[in-house]
């Protein structure tokens, strides 16, 4: 009996909807069910309503930038429910896009939770539905953490709807979702105090990145506690009172746990299918996004592998082509670019200096400079721009920077790297003056050698000095 769909893709994140779309295109009868909201995290309670309010405290830091510009701008009171109103109108603009996209290109949508019957079963707001192809696109939840009076704690899903900014605020983790929060809600006013098991944050990135963003978040106020967590969190009234592992007690109007993420495969009915998992409830999958039953694929971050949008988009798009098209474009996944939007943001593609190591010697750039703005802002803020290169063959492998616009500049240089460009390539370039960004084509004088022994050491933290952002699970607990 023929099925009732040629594929099934349950979830509409990006890279969901990516997939489906590309797939109908071809010509296949597609369906996707999404329970929750349509575009997933990233569009609803991460990437986009986050930079949002990124921007919201960058706006308030510019204006007491002006000053040492001849602007006498005087201090505003930010209007928080404001803010939270114009990102909700936005969120709700981008999820009717998505749910037309999906219409217009043939795709059957259903606003209903779907669950594996068996391999080729589904039951879809309660009704069984068939399908030649499934393709498993549910991404990713927040971790709630487990010690005394956790559940006084929010998580990153509640962080988008606070009904008001809290006063005082005590986050715990050190990966990226902590380290935006915290100068979000510091840029905004808030006192923060960040607390992370680690010796610096951000575990994972290169050294010297972590290293710099540490003294940036203290210079701007942000108070770190490394080497700790929290014991337990103790109702006072309408405060909380939070005691840390190292014995410091704080005082908090919110405290906020960003202790990572893992893979939404719960209730899924994986079990009755065989689709294999790991230990954290990752969908195992080969390089073409097989799983473990040969019709059925994962694409994103319910694979736990490089948990960011635009790889989940790649991986639906190519996963469409594949199954339903001609071949597609070659995917370039070996050195994928990425940010933090820290204060001040964060841009890296390629190798870790520890993970070039592993290859063989590498030759470090490394520079650290007062941007221009800042030499009359007054503001206490550096950048910092590093080159991991080769030795022997004197290609670039790895681009990190920390400052304004360090985003937007690797963008760039991720194309270079991955196309093989050498340390002469850049030092041939001429560079854009004055920016930031000519730096990256200036830095003549080797900083130092990373040797290759270092592939028998350990850092710090007590890992592999190679483990880097790419290698170690983005969304694994931090």
């Amino acid at each position: 009996m023929p099925c009732d769909f040629d594929l099934f893709v349950i979830g509409g994140g990006s890279g969901g909807v990516r997939c489906a779309r590309v797939a109908a295109g071809h010509g296949a009868r597609v369906a996707i069910a999404e329970a929750r909201f349509w575009g997933g995290t990233c569009v609803n309670v991460g990437c986009v309503p986050k930079k949002l309010m990124v921007m919201a405290a960058e706006y308030g830091l510019a204006a007491r930038d002006s000053h040492g510009f001849g602007w006498d701008t005087p201090p505003g009171r930010h209007d928080w429910a404001a803010l939270i109103a114009a990102k909700d109108r936005e969120i709700g603009r981008l999820n009717g896009t998505y749910r037309r996209l999906l219409d217009g290109s043939g795709c059957t949508a259903f606003e209903a939770r779907a669950t594996l019957l068996d391999a080729h079963t589904l039951e879809v707001g309660g009704k069984p539905v068939t399908a030649e192809r499934i393709v498993l696109a549910t991404g990713g939840r927040p971790v709630r953490p487990q010690f005394p009076g956790a559940e006084h704690a929010i998580v990153s899903d509640d962080a988008f709807f606070l009904p008001d900014l809290p006063r005082r605020i005590v986050l715990l983790g050190g990966g990226y979702i902590a380290v935006e929060f915290a100068g979000i809600f510091s840029g905004l006013g808030a006192e923060v105090d960040l607390i992370y098991r680690q010796p610096l944050p951000l575990r994972g990135f290169d050294e010297d990145l972590r290293e710099a963003l540490a003294e940036a978040m203290q210079a701007g106020g942000i108070r770190l506690h490394p080497a700790a967590t929290i014991a337990a969190i103790e109702p006072v009234g309408s405060a909380k009172r939070v005691v840390l592992s190292d014995g410091d007690v704080l005082e908090a109007d919110l405290v906020f746990a960003a202790t990572g993420r893992l893979p939404n495969t719960a209730g899924l009915g994986l079990e009755r299918t065989g689709v294999a998992t790991d230990g954290l409830g990752a969908v195992l999958v080969h390089d073409a996004a097989e799983t473990t039953v040969p019709n059925i694929y994962a694409i994103g971050d319910v694979t736990n592998r490089l948990n960011l949008t635009p790889v989940a988009i790649a991986e639906g798009h190519s996963l469409a082509d594949r199954l339903f098209g001609p071949a597609g474009r070659d995917w370039a996944l070996e050195a994928v670019a990425t940010a933090v939007f820290s204060s001040p943001p964060i841009g890296t593609v390629g190798l870790t200096e520890s993970e070039a190591a592993l290859r063989g010697p590498a030759d470090i750039y490394l520079t650290r400079f007062t941007p221009m703005r800042h030499t009359l802002s007054g503001r206490a803020r550096k950048t910092l721009m590093k080159l991991v290169v080769c030795q022997r063959t004197q290609r670039v492998l790895g681009a990190h920077m920390l400052g304004e616009d360090a985003p937007e500049i690797l963008q760039g240089l991720s194309i270079a790297i991955n196309a093989g460009a050498t340390k002469q390539d850049f030092d041939r370039t001429v560079g854009i003056h004055p920016t930031a960004a000519e730096e990256f084509v200036t830095l003549r004088t080797r900083t130092r050698v990373a040797p290759a022994p270092m592939v028998a050491e350990l850092d710090s933290e007590g890992t592999p000095a190679a483990m880097g952002a790419a290698g170690m699970g983005v969304g694994a607990p931090e």
